[in-house]
């Protein structure tokens, strides 16, 4: 009997929630420090605009005929409690995701979110006052720091396993929406330096590409580069992994689960893409987000069968 046969699906599902609420609140704040350093480099562009297509890459609704500002942004994306798609929204569903698999994390992670948590309020005021730079960076800092926690104080077991399946598939659905918004908004939309920073790959695409790299080079590189850990494909490589590894490697030729299928599926196209394809992004982008809502569904369906599922681990299943 392997340990997910013996793990309760509810500590499965906060573990595989706990990865992805991490991930989504880290890399919110990325998105939206890039975002405030273009927009306070270039007064002159339409705040307005760039706001809502924040907005539209992390599913946020704008309410109809209200201004959409710098300060109306942070409000609604970093500083509400209430939303998952918000910053501090999200870290209060890891910790009591974090609470309800207390016995599985370690006590360093826990300390980890928990001070994180406890210290919002005060970061958030300091932010209020004097600019949210120090608040996004905390966040982020904290973000790494749990994830590198996790990967040097959890056994190598079903439960690392699926914090590490849930912030993989958080990773690919986050970088999706980030390049379908480069891709359609057109005049409002990001620069390509500017998305590189949201996705913290400013500095690693200049080292492989070198200082005067072609900016439409960006792209591949989000999608396609295999040795750097926020691209598409390593975090598809990475969820595939844990599926192939939580579902106990039977022997003899069996069908792979819905969830597998769906992600390998994304993999193998990546892996062996045309880069012709490339000219149509828009496609293949929103084939990105549907596999994701698809493996999310597949593992929810195999792993958390139990008939009373938790109302906020809920609201935001497909990372929207």
């Amino acid at each position: 009997m392997t340990t997910a046969d013996m793990m309760l699906s509810r500590i499965a599902e906060s573990l595989f929630w706990l990865g992805r609420y991490v991930e989504r609140a880290d890399d919110t704040a990325r998105i939206l420090d890039a975002y405030l350093h273009r927009l306070l480099e270039d007064p002159w562009s339409d705040e307005d605009a760039a706001c809502r297509s924040l907005h539209a890459i992390l599913g946020v609704g704008v309410p109809e005929g209200q201004q959409c500002t710098l300060d109306s942004v942070l409000e609604r994306l970093a500083f509400d409690p209430a939303s998952p798609g918000s910053i501090e929204g999200a870290l209060n569903a890891a910790r009591q995701n974090a609470l309800t698999a207390r016995e599985v994390v370690s006590t360093e992670m826990w300390e980890t979110l928990n001070s994180t948590w406890h210290q919002l309020a005060e970061m958030r005021q300091a932010a209020r006052r004097t600019g949210p730079h120090a608040y996004l960076g905390m966040v982020r800092r904290r973000a790494a720091l749990f994830f590198g926690l996790a990967d040097s104080t959890m056994s190598r077991d079903d439960g690392w396993r699926f914090v590490m399946l849930g912030r993989s598939l958080e990773r690919v659905d986050m970088t999706a929406r980030l390049l379908a918004v480069r891709v359609l908004a057109a005049v409002h939309a990001p620069d390509w330096p500017t998305l590189l920073s949201a996705s913290g790959a400013d500095e690693a695409f200049m080292r492989a590409h070198g200082a005067a790299s072609d900016p439409a080079q960006a792209a591949p590189f989000l999608l396609l580069d295999r040795g750097f850990p926020r691209s598409v494909l390593h975090a598809l490589t990475s969820a595939e992994t844990c599926l192939a590894e939580l579902g106990g490697g039977a022997a003899g030729w069996q069908r792979p689960e819905p969830g597998r299928m769906a992600v390998g599926r994304m993999r193998t196209r990546l892996e062996y893409l045309d880069p012709a394809e490339l000219d149509r992004l828009p496609a293949l982008l929103d084939e990105l987000q549907r596999a994701c809502g698809e493996a999310t569904t597949a593992v929810a369906e195999r792993y958390f069968p139990y008939d009373a599922p938790v109302e906020w681990s809920r609201q935001f299943a497909q990372g929207a």
